[in-house]
């Protein structure tokens, strides 16, 4: 966001939309630039050192940061209420980066039955490779959800609507049932 620009909290969800994320660059353009580069430059080596290290703020590769990806993110989560965003590249990234952000070996999921055939996939085939478990139970029966879950349990996961079935589940009894159980 450009400095004038800071994030007003009467701002209604149109004007939300618009202006928040929203960087000027030096150009002074209305709506934010699209950022297609792969890296950026560095004006010395140690910039570069302290960056790759995390130590100074600042783009290094457009698979780690990116000015539009960047601007997306903020808007998203003003959008949506939320205090962050992280944007990824697909669904499959977004299921693989919220599994190993949550789960280790030892850890257990309890999943609907109705998933992407990839998201099955990757909890039979490549998380319980690691020591993760997975339980599968009908999308709607709550019971089963609530009867699946052990000590080990660190994430219930479902898709709503399921593709290609548009089978749906509420998430608030679910949300309620892990918060239940921690």
């Amino acid at each position: 966001m450009h400095d004038d620009d800071a994030l007003d909290a009467s701002w209604g969800f149109a004007t939300r939309a618009l202006r928040t994320g929203h960087a000027r660059t030096a150009e002074g353009e209305h709506c934010e630039p699209i950022f297609t580069t792969s890296s950026f430059v560095f004006a010395n080596a140690a910039e570069a050192a302290a960056r790759f290290a995390g130590e100074a703020p600042g783009n290094i590769y457009s698979r780690f940061t990116n000015p539009t990806v960047r601007a997306f993110e903020q808007r998203l989560a003003a959008l949506e209420g939320g205090a962050a965003c992280v944007a990824t590249a697909s669904g499959m990234s977004a299921i693989l980066a919220t599994c190993m952000g949550l789960l280790k070996a030892g850890d257990h999921v309890v999943a609907s039955r109705s998933l992407f055939g990839s998201t099955t996939m990757l909890f039979d085939k490549y998380l319980a490779r690691f020591g993760i478990s997975t339980s599968y139970v009908e999308l709607t029966d709550r019971e089963a959800w609530a009867a699946a879950i052990r000590p080990q349990t660190r994430l219930l996961f479902l898709e709503t609507p399921y593709n290609p079935l548009t089978e749906m589940a509420e998430i608030a009894p679910l949300a309620e049932l892990a918060h239940a159980h921690e």
